[in-house]
Formats: structure tokens, sequence, C-alpha cells
């Protein structure tokens, strides 16, 4: 049996990104792709598709990552998913392909409806296209019947009428991507801080004495943070990593642009200390460094910034009494970290004047997300380490603008300001009752209690849980929309009318009557900056997202008052639309039309930046949180035994979201060493030891579901790999079949895609 492993022993980046990103555009074209690269990121051009990394601060002729690059040369490839091509293929036949074959297939070319007799998608003309959908809109019995479900690669010229669509329609069912990823951090900043975001600028990582980083794989999903945390780490400033996998890109980073690195192979240490935590054991981890770090304060340390706590905060008395009452014991259970592992990183943080924290999706995706997240707020504040230069939190989205997104509307949840806003600029009463997040639209569409579904942009079946249950209930839906520019598995699964609506790319010239326009993003450090394509369109028939947006309003709502045609046409009367909005809402759009036009864009303000504190107290919040007894975990193993092992899903390198790339050579992971398949589970000697499982066995996986369905992936490869006994690792989004919906963080309900209790059986 062949085994898919080639161990890397080289640190992240150096001559692996450079060899990376020539296979990037050899997978497609060049020329297109090399006439853009120059340009992403850099003040005037495009905003990089890839994450929602912050640009430099600084004049850098080069500012994108190999991810980047492979972003690009898949937008820019001369491939396309014509009608041609769609008369030759069913749909039937397209289900059997993998992932990275449906994005191989290139750029959409003109809308299509699907045809149930032939079971192929065919071209239509773009206004029956739009009257079909708002006829099968109109003839819905009610406007909660509809799911408007918004990715963050929108812009927020896209996002706005987007989002003003669904409420002048009758509805807050605005699912997000940001329900599959931080919602959990919004919620525990917003009801600590004030504020739902990052309360720092990539700035401050020039500044800071120590960098915390918590559940994330930068060399992988954002890699141009790596480039900071190496110059952090450069000058002094001490990084401690918590993460269950000994990922490399933490450990260390040779510079592309540095020649020496790159040739010499030798790289900088990024992790001055790497703590491998349990899954799920960031919550016990970061409780005891609070212990330890109030321990010190006991003993007359004076490591506490008193006057801080006193002036700022509200809750410092309850919160240090639970936290002096967890038990050390319990705490090294639950993060599977030794004691002396939690104080020496209590010691790192006590020693920095500094401190920046920073996280992704393994704090976001648990079942106590909101928990952890708040916790981790309670440590910085013990130190004062919110709103001054070099200190703050961090939480790195994904999603290019899936910040934007919600600044300007994209939410299930709006503010009363918000809301009030639009009906003092538009004139109607928007529905102030919530709506559906994406689990709350996966169970409607299963149960039946949705009928239409419109997505703008992303794989919204494939990206959430159970997705074979949900990609099934999509072709009972009345209407399905997708506003796409690739092929992907949603798509598959068209409605009774199911349409399907190509748009430009971000890296293509939007043509429209009111002369040529550029859009604009918010990265995940509120700074909101333009982007504008150049490269010719892949296709003559494609249209911009906001104008495929606003006709497909203005034909389903008709001739209002609501000026659809305008902002489809000129995307400066949107923006100005949102200055009026936000007027009371979200502060920082003033003069939109004319700030968004500088070199750099502008920052919206954070009041917890500031040192403002828009919370209930009036002051930063810390909350008393003891280590909760009754886990998603402990659960499983008392119903199904202990044999239940704890599986998170991660993305393998050569891959965005559930966008997976083609690599002709078989390079599936570079750092983890996959190569050929992708159907493989890291496990620990341990826990196959104990299983009577063996490095390179194949097993089926089986979810231990709390709801009793049954729900299963099969033929998976066992790879030995350095994590903790219990946990098992996969890739995300071939695993999320056996995630079932029941299973959410409490509060913000975000899938807890890093806690899936499954049982493994070896393969026949």
């Amino acid at each position: 049996m062949q085994h898919p492993i080639r161990f890397y022993d080289k640190p992240a980046g150096g001559l692996g990104s450079l060899n990376g990103t020539t296979k990037a555009l050899r997978s497609n074209s060049v020329l297109p792709a090399l006439k853009v690269l120059p340009q992403l990121n850099q003040p005037g051009g495009v905003d990089c598709p890839g994450c929602a990394y912050p640009d430099s601060p600084k004049d850098k002729s080069v500012d994108f990552c190999e991810q980047g690059a492979w972003a690009i040369a898949h937008e820019t490839t001369r491939l396309r998913a014509s009608p041609d091509f769609f008369a030759g293929h069913t749909l039937a036949s397209l289900r059997t392909r993998a992932e990275w074959e449906l994005e191989g297939f290139g750029r959409l070319t003109a809308p299509m409806l699907y045809d149930r007799a032939s079971d192929t998608y065919r071209e239509i003309g773009w206004d029956e296209a739009f009257k079909l959908a708002a006829g099968a809109l109109r003839a819905l019995d009610a406007p909660s019947r509809a799911v408007f479900y918004a990715s963050g690669r929108s812009s927020n010229e896209a996002a706005f009428p987007y989002q003003l669509f669904a409420r002048a329609f009758g509805t807050n069912n605005m699912p997000d991507s940001s329900n599959y990823c931080h919602e959990s951090s919004g919620m525990a900043l917003g009801t600590t801080l004030g504020v739902g975001k990052a309360t720092i600028t990539r700035e401050d990582f020039e500044h800071a004495d120590a960098i915390f980083v918590f559940g994330q794989n930068p060399a992988t999903n954002h890699p141009r943070m790596l480039g900071d945390l190496r110059e952090a780490s450069l000058r002094g400033c001490r990084i401690a990593a918590f993460n269950p996998m000994l990922e490399p890109g933490l450990r260390g980073f040779a510079d592309p642009q540095s020649p020496l690195e790159t040739l010499t192979g030798r790289g900088t240490r990024i992790a001055s200390e790497y703590f491998q935590v349990r899954v799920g054991g960031d919550l016990a981890a970061i409780t005891g460094i609070c212990k330890a770090v109030l321990e010190a304060e006991d003993a007359g340390g004076k490591v506490l910034d008193r006057d801080f706590i006193a002036r700022h905060t509200s809750g410092f008395e309850d919160f240090a009494a639970t936290v002096r009452a967890q038990d050390w014991q319990r705490i090294e259970l639950d993060s599977g970290l030794p004691r002396a592992q939690i104080e020496k990183a209590a010691a790192m943080y006590m020693a920095s004047k500094a401190t920046i924290a920073t996280w992704c999706m393994g704090l976001t995706q648990h079942e106590y997300a909101i928990e952890t997240i708040q916790m981790l707020v309670n440590l910085m504040l013990l130190r004062g380490n919110v709103g001054r230069p070099g200190a703050g939190l961090m939480p790195v989205r994904g999603h290019s603008n899936v910040q934007g997104d919600r600044t300007v509307g994209v939410t299930n949840r709006p503010k009363k300001e918000w809301l009030e806003g639009l009906e003092r600029v538009f004139g109607f009463k928007p529905p102030a009752q919530h709506g559906l997040d994406a689990v709350a639209a996966i169970n409607g569409i299963i149960d039946g209690s949705v009928h239409a579904f419109l997505g703008l942009g992303g794989n919204f079946a494939v990206a959430g849980p159970d997705s074979p249950r949900v990609l099934a209930a999509m072709e009972g839906l009345q209407l399905t929309v997708h506003i796409a520019t690739k092929l992907n598995r949603t798509h598959l699964h068209p409605g009774r009318v199911g349409l399907l609506l190509p748009c430009l790319s971000r890296t293509e010239r939007d043509e429209q009557a009111g002369g040529r326009q550029f859009v604009s993003v918010e990265d995940t450090a509120s700074m909101v900056h333009a982007s504008a394509g150049r490269g010719d369109p892949a296709s003559a028939k494609l249209r911009s997202e906001p104008h495929i947006v606003t006709e497909l309003a203005r034909h389903t709502l008709g001739e209002s008052q609501l000026p659809w045609q305008a902002m489809g046409s000129d995307y400066a009367v949107t923006r100005e639309l949102i200055e009026k909005v936000a007027q009371t809402a979200v502060a920082g759009f003033e003069q939109y039309n004319e700030r968004i036009t500088q070199p750099r864009g502008f920052h919206l303000p954070n009041s917890a930046r500031l040192r403002e504190w828009k919370t209930a107290s009036g002051k930063a919040q810390f909350t008393a949180i003891a280590l909760p007894r009754d886990t998603i975990m402990g659960r499983a193993r008392a119903a199904f035994g202990d044999a239940v092992l704890c599986l998170a899903t991660v993305r393998a390198h050569r891959q965005y979201n559930t966008t997976v790339y083609r690599d002709t050579t078989g390079e599936v992971d570079r750092y983890r060493g996959v190569h050929h398949t992708r159907k493989v589970l890291f496990i620990s000697a341990a826990t196959m030891a104990r299983l009577g499982l063996s490095d390179g066995q194949k097993v089926d996986v089986h979810a231990a579901s709390p709801d009793g369905i049954a729900r299963q992936c099969s033929g998976y490869q066992l790879v030995q790999y350095d994590v903790p006994d219990g946990d098992v690792f996969g890739y995300f989004p071939e695993l999320t079949p056996l995630i079932s919906p029941q299973l959410v963080a409490r509060g913000s309900l975000t899938p807890a895609f890093k806690e899936v209790p499954v049982l493994l059986k070896a393969s026949e």
C-alpha cells in the first residue's frame, strides 16, 4: 500500500513557495495571472480574494503570497465552462467528479437554466433569467420562505444592495459565511469590548513584545501573516503558538523575498514556544494562564494593570474568584498541557509590555467557542492589553470581505440602528425579527420550510454540516439562484427553477452605464480600500455582482422608490447610500466616495481601540467562566463508548475554503507532506495502538451523531502524526458529511467543525 506522506523538513515559504507559485501559474495560463499579480494588494490595484489579512502599511513592491497566486491563476484561467460544456455533461455525471475537477473546468460564461428532462444546464438570456427568478420569488406564500446567502468574497457594492433586496422583499433570512467561521468571535468581542472586530491594525505587529497565536495555521490559510511574525521574531518579539498539530509554518519561515533565507533553506524561527493543546483545550489553557497570572499577583508580583482594571473594566472580582477556584489538575486534563508549560506561557505574557492575541477557527468552531474567546479577552484585560500600540486582539478572518459584508448589513441579526437607517433613507419599514442563520437555513431546507435559495457566491451546502442531506434537499426547492464565477458542488443540485448566473471576477474590468467601476472591501483590521480589475472579462455575457443583484431586485420588486438601476450602473451611488444609512449605525463612512480613492483607503474607527466601551456596563467586561463539564465529547463517549475520537477538520495547503486547486505533480498539502490523495486521517501512534489500528491502514469514519442519523465517510488512510491522543484530523470539506447540524457553538450556532465525535472501523 503506497503511503501518501513525504514528511517536510524545511521551513515554510522559501523555495517551496516560489516553486508553488510557479506551479500555480503553469496550472492555467501564465500571462493573464502575471498581469494581475504586480497589482495585487497595491494601492489602486486588485484586492486579493485569497484572504482578509490586511495590506501592508508600507510601500512594498510584492505583497502577495503563494495562496494568492493560486487564487489569481484560477480566476484568470483560459479554461471555460461554456454552454457547450454543460450540454455535454449531465449533472449526474458531474456529481461524480472531485472538488478540484469541478474547479478545473474553468470560468462560467453565460447564464444557465436547469433543464430537468436532459439533466443539464442550458443557456438562457439575462432578462429571461431575471424574470424567472422574480416570478418564483413572488409566487412564495411568505417572504420568510426565501433565504439570501452571501459569501464573504462579494464587495460592499454588491453586499449592500443584496441586503436591501432581502429586507425590501420582507425577510432577514440572510445567512453568510461568518455563520460558518467567526460568528463566535463577533459575539464574544461584542459582549466584552463592545465591538466585534479586531482592535489592532497590521502596524501593531511592529510594536508587540509578545504575540499569542491560537488555533490557526498561517502558512496555509493567510501566509502574509508569516511575514509579520518573522519580522517580529527577528526583532526579539516572543511568539507563543497554541495548536494541537505541529504545523511547520508556525515553527519556521523562510521569506521568499529574502535571497539568503531562500537559497540557504534556513528560515527564521516563528514560535518561541509551541504549546500542543488538545482539540478544544484552549479554554482550559487560557484559564490556566489567567490563574498563573493571578497567582503571581497574589504572591506580590504586581503584574496586573490595576489602574486599567479600575478605570476601564467591570466584573474583575467575580472573574478572578472563578478562575482561582479552577483546579490545576482539571486544567491540565482539559487542556492537555502540564502545569509547567502553562506557567511558561504565563511568564511570557507577564514579561511582555505589549501583547497581541490572534486566533482563527481553531477557537471559533467549538461548542464553547464564545467562552474561550471571552476568556482570552479576560487574559488581555489583566495587563491592559487593549487600546494601546502593539497590543490587542485580532480574529484573523478568511473571506476577503466577510467583515465588510457584515458592516454594510449582511446579517440575519440586524441592529436596530441599521434598520432605522434603511427606513430613514429608503422610506420602507424593514422587518425587525431575526432571520435564519446558516444552520437554521440548513434545517429549513431539509425540513421543507425554506422554498427558495439565493446565493451571492459561495458553496453553501458543501461548506456546512450534513452536506449530502442538504444537497439532496435543495433539489426540492422551488428556486435556486447561484451568482458565481466557477462551478461548485452546490450548483449541481438545482431546484425546480435552477439558475446559474455568471459574474465578473475581481480581476476583470467592470464597465457599466455609469462608466468604469471599482469596488471596495474591508479587511480584518477594518481598513476599507478600493479594488479595480483591469483584465478582459472571461466572456462578453458576464455581468457584475452589483448589476445582477440590483436587476434581480428590480424585476422582483418592480419600479419603486429604491434606486436599483442607479446602484447597478454607478457604484458611487451605492457608496453614497451606505454613507447615509450608516450615519447613526456605523461610524467612519463619512465622505466614503472621496476617502476611498486615497491610496490605502481609510480605517473604520474601533471604539475598543480608543478605550471607549460600548458594552452594557459602559466598560470592558471581565467574564466569569468555569470549565464546562457538559461537553460534546463527554456526551458522545457516554452514549457510544470510550473508542469515540474527536475529529477536527482542517484545510490543505493547496486549497481555499471549499475550493481545491489542482496540481498535476500530486502535491496536496506540502507542509504536512501529503501527496496524491485527500482521504487521509492524521492520528497519533498511541491512539492507533489503543484501538488496534496501524499506520497506513484504511478505515471508515462513522459519526457518533447526537441525532441518531447514520453518517459515514469511507476509505480513509491513517497517517501517524504528532497529535494529541484521542484527537484525529482530516480535510474539510470532504468530511463535512459527518457533521450533524446539532453540533454547534453555544450562542453563536457556528458549526463545531473542530469537535466532531467519530468512531473508526477498519475498511472491508
